[in-house]
């Protein structure tokens, strides 16, 4: 029964169409016209050009800044206030001191340049040389050691102590952590080579400190023990050696003298160390002896050539432990007691900044006036 209602419903359907052709063939034909008039009106009234593939982009417009870029996840003002890190201490150091750097190439320095209130580099000071700026005498008779000497505070009658530290300019992480914790009477030698070495010099000096130039000498032991390169060596002669000498001493500029780096056979060789000795008198730059060497000739030379010098009473650091810092250190107040003034040799370890630190802090009242090393050295008569 179901089934016969489902066909006459059919039938109805049917019997209810146009007569002719089938309704799909009408649909047929009404598609076919509709697609025939939209192409003709695209074609009469189109844009020729849309059917062309396009890239549609969203320029912003270039804006001329002077923020300093930051990373590329935060942009350009990314800076983050607050306590500085080791890394961002040097890199403030070097912004500050960027447009104080004497250029070593060949720049001409036409005028006094100075770190804060600390000269770096007067042309009066300074002899034209193809490999960088080299230190003499002014015409007026000032000499480097005077120019780029340490501030001397008052000292009435108590001893002098004077503590020259070595190694600045290797690492810049440990210069920065020194420069930062030690006083500025402390005398800071710096390591001859390429690069930013100059920066770190110049911020030396914007702190106060008084800087030598640590010149490679060489060692007993050499090569074993290298100080690096154009090291000045026993058997290689009065001209090579100067020309070893004109390379250190054109690495930088702002240093009031010279400290010798190792060396004990070279110190101990009174005929290749005289020459070198006559050259700093002559280009008015004091003389260091770390006092490593037993047998140094450095005193004798240095009187016959009338170069300023000191020699180093004791290194208060052979045993990197606080408590041997700090023995040495009382010792060497006792050799100042006793004869006036007395100058500790130190190396740029962690302890020892440290511990100098801590003992400058105390010294005053103990009755010892902290000064550089070149107010302690004179000229050896």
């Amino acid at each position: 029964m179901t089934l016969e209602g489902l066909s006459d419903a059919h039938d109805a359907l049917a019997d209810q169409g146009p007569p002719g052709p089938s309704v799909l063939a009408w649909a047929a034909s009404i598609l076919a016209c509709s697609f025939v008039a939209l192409c003709l009106v695209v074609v009469l009234f189109g844009d020729p050009s849309a059917n062309r593939p396009s890239v549609h982009l969203s320029i912003d417009p270039i804006v001329h800044t002077n923020a300093p870029a930051g990373s590329w996840s935060k942009g350009v003002h990314s800076l983050t206030p607050g306590k500085l890190t080791v890394r961002d201490e040097q890199n403030r150091i070097r912004s500050m001191v960027e447009e104080v750097t004497p250029n070593q190439k060949g720049r001409e320095i036409v005028r006094p340049v100075y770190a804060g209130n600390f000269l770096v580099a007067d042309p009066a000071l300074i002899e034209s040389n193809k490999l960088g700026p080299l230190p003499r005498i002014a015409d007026n008779g000032k000499t480097p050691m005077q120019a780029y000497g340490g501030n001397v505070p008052a000292v009435g009658k108590k001893p002098r102590i004077a503590i020259v530290m070595l190694g600045f300019g290797a690492s810049g992480t440990a210069t920065t952590q020194a420069l930062t914790a030690l006083p500025t009477e402390v005398t800071v030698g710096f390591v001859p080579r390429e690069g930013d070495i100059q920066n770190w010099v110049n911020e030396a000096r914007s702190r106060g400190h008084e800087v030598l130039l640590e010149l490679p000498m060489e060692p007993y032991d050499y090569p074993e023990s290298d100080p690096g390169p154009h090291t000045l060596r026993t058997g290689e002669g009065e001209e090579a050696n100067t020309q070893h000498l004109v390379w250190a001493l054109t690495r930088f500029t702002g240093y009031a003298g010279v400290t010798n780096n190792q060396g004990g056979r070279f110190l101990a060789d009174s005929e290749a160390l005289e020459p070198v000795m006559t050259y700093l008198a002559r280009h008015g730059l004091m003389f260091y002896d770390d006092g490593s060497t037993p047998k140094s000739a450095s005193p004798d030379i240095a009187k016959q050539a009338n170069t300023a010098f000191a020699h180093g009473s004791m290194a208060i650091d052979k045993v990197q432990d606080s408590a041997a810092i700090d023995r040495a250190l009382s010792d060497l107040e006792s050799q100042a007691r006793a004869n006036g003034s007395a100058v500790g040799t130190a190396f740029l370890y962690p302890v020892t900044v440290e511990r100098l630190a801590q003992w400058s802090r105390g010294l005053s009242a103990r009755g010892f006036v902290l000064v550089p090393a070149s107010a302690i050295v004179g000229k050896s008569k």
